[in-house]
């Protein structure tokens, strides 16, 4: 019966609202990561890139191909510095100039670089060596773009959410650390945004209850209560975006632009991995694309879209650790699509599907569900609904974790080394077909019972 009910409600969920693909949007951005041995030329990915709404790309390192490739594009590009990387150039501004001079003066402007980030996670990645010299570094590579005269260019680091200290309920979302304040205070002075990681897909992870599920994936929930502002908070990325405003606020620092460095779901994983599937991920993922063009914001941050780069182009099939490492990509190495996530653009739909999935699809803002939907465990016995009534933040559990934030075990080369150099709502959908209003009455109907 619980399956029933799991594989019900992301029937329900899927056929809500189909996402109608949009034009190109500046908020949407993308990580493509290059821990694989099967990845396509930069060249083919360039032109999958201008068939769909993606605006902007992230790398880890700085691959003169991949940069090169995108030319003239228009696509702006997050370039990175590596962990390793950083004590040498903390240490010596020579280092910094070099580094500017290989990886930025021979594509720029044609390649319309726009952020460095020196380091990846690295005020959560227990190093004191790069805690330390995290903000030299950062220093050190604004004063070599300002010597080359690259003006328009920002420097910024990416951090995970375990730089909060309290983060739930988000109006309480707090920093710790005085290294933190000097960090904000560069992002400040030099218009830099905090880039950072927020996961639904780890909180999930950490409390696989099913009313998290449906709070991760934009789904039909009863809403969480923020205790302080008693504001009713209906998804978790809300929730988790707005705990790190609520730090930048309580820091003084209100006004420093957030953005988005990584976010995303898997779509397969480990038999043990609850949660992880196809429709878990084109939920969560056409969920939130669908969250962003409706240009709603969050409830502290109303009326506007961050920046977000969504986790990942590709899959990475080098990666160490769990299946779902290995299975982000919103695309195949052949540029079909792994599912449809609603990012091609009108008219364009060349990058056919790599599975028949339909399209992709986000949930109705006013949807009700009589019960609260039933996850998938590794132990597949039932789970009894719990009712549809708001809860608090801090009432999640029997034994609430601490945070709304769930734990990052990644520990990929790419990402954490230390060693590695390197719209409007009228885009959304359209009117329901008779066969998308009746399915989800029926699906209702059998939930209820």
């Amino acid at each position: 019966m619980a399956t029933l009910h799991y594989a019900a409600y992301l029937l329900l969920l899927s056929l809500s609202l189909t996402v109608k693909p949009g034009k190109s949007q500046s908020f949407i951005g993308i990580n493509i990561g290059q821990v694989a041995d099967n990845l396509p030329p930069p060249s083919a990915t360039a032109k999958l890139l201008q068939s769909t709404t993606i605006q902007k790309v992230r790398l880890y390192g700085a691959d003169p191909a991949v940069i090169k490739s995108l030319a003239n594009t228009g696509i702006g590009i997050v370039i990175g510095a590596a962990n390793g990387d950083i004590p040498g150039l903390a240490s010596d501004p020579s280092a910094a100039a070099s580094w500017i001079s290989t990886n930025v003066a021979p594509f720029y402007p044609a390649s319309n670089i726009i952020l460095i980030t020196v380091g990846n996670e690295v005020m959560s990645s227990g190093d004191p060596n790069l805690v330390n010299n995290i903000l030299p570094a950062m220093r050190n590579v604004q004063n070599a773009l300002t010597a080359a005269s690259f003006t328009k260019i920002r420097v910024s680091t990416v951090h995970s959410m375990a730089v909060l200290k309290q983060s739930e309920p988000p109006s309480a979302g707090a920093f710790d650390g005085d290294l933190m304040k000097g960090l904000l205070e560069f992002n400040k002075e030099t218009g830099s945004p905090f880039a950072i990681n927020p996961y639904p897909y780890f909180a999930y992870r950490d409390d696989t209850r099913p009313d998290t599920l449906a709070f991760c994936l934009f789904g039909p929930n009863p809403g969480r209560v923020d205790g302080n502002t008693k504001i009713k908070y209906m998804n978790m990325w809300d929730a988790q975006v707005d705990a790190i405003y609520s730090a930048l606020n309580a820091a003084g620092f209100k006004d420093v632009e957030i953005v988005v460095a990584e976010t995303g779901w898997p779509y397969k994983g480990d038999a043990n991995e609850a949660g992880v599937n196809v429709e878990s991920a084109r939920a969560y993922n056409g969920g939130l694309i669908s969250h962003l063009r409706s240009m709603a914001g969050t409830p502290l941050m109303p009326g506007k879209s961050v920046d977000t780069y969504l986790f990942a182009l590709y899959d990475e099939d080098l990666k160490p650790g769990p299946g779902s490492e290995r299975s982000f990509g919103l695309f195949n190495p052949d540029l079909t699509m792994t599912y449809d996530a609603g990012l091609m653009k009108s008219g364009n739909n060349t990058a056919s599907q790599g599975t028949d999935l339909g399209s992709a699809t986000a949930p109705a803002p006013t949807m009700t569900s009589p019960t609260t939907p039933t996850a998938p465990s590794s132990t597949n016995t039932s789970t009894t609904p719990s009712p549809v009534v708001p809860a608090p933040f801090a009432a999640r559990s029997a034994s609430p974790p601490t945070s709304i934030t769930g734990s990052d075990p990644r520990k990929s080369p790419q990402q954490l080394s230390t060693a590695k150099s390197s719209t409007s709502l009228g885009s959304l959908g359209h009117p329901y077909s008779c066969l998308s209003i009746l399915l989800p009455l029926v699906l209702v109907g059998l939930l209820a019972r």
